[in-house]
């Protein structure tokens, strides 16, 4: 009986985390005035801030960090942030030099 809840609770994560894939894919649909595809900064900004949230579910319920020592929780959800403080920072550092 408690495999069959741990199952259920992971195919529940796998769908979310898939659902969230397809909204991104639904997001980059971003063209200029000639139909070409362009990257947008809600769209950029979304996938980062998507992918990061997928990470975080990733580590709590494949990787069980959930049942992890807090040291661990705390570590872990300090590497998302540094990792999207990272990536934001350095896309928007990109943007205004590339302007």
């Amino acid at each position: 009986m408690v495999r069959t809840k741990v199952n259920t609770r992971l195919l529940i994560v796998w769908a979310i985390l898939t659902g969230m894939t397809l909204i991104y894919v639904w997001l980059d649909e971003a063209v200029d005035q000639n139909g070409t595809l362009k990257a947008s900064t809600v769209v950029t900004v979304s996938a980062i801030v998507i992918a990061l949230i997928k990470v975080r579910i990733i580590f709590r319920e494949f990787m069980e960090v959930r049942h992890a020592p807090a040291l661990l929780c705390r570590l872990t959800d300090g590497w998302v942030v540094l990792i999207g403080v990272c990536l934001l920072g350095s896309y928007f550092v990109g943007s205004a030099v590339a302007s």
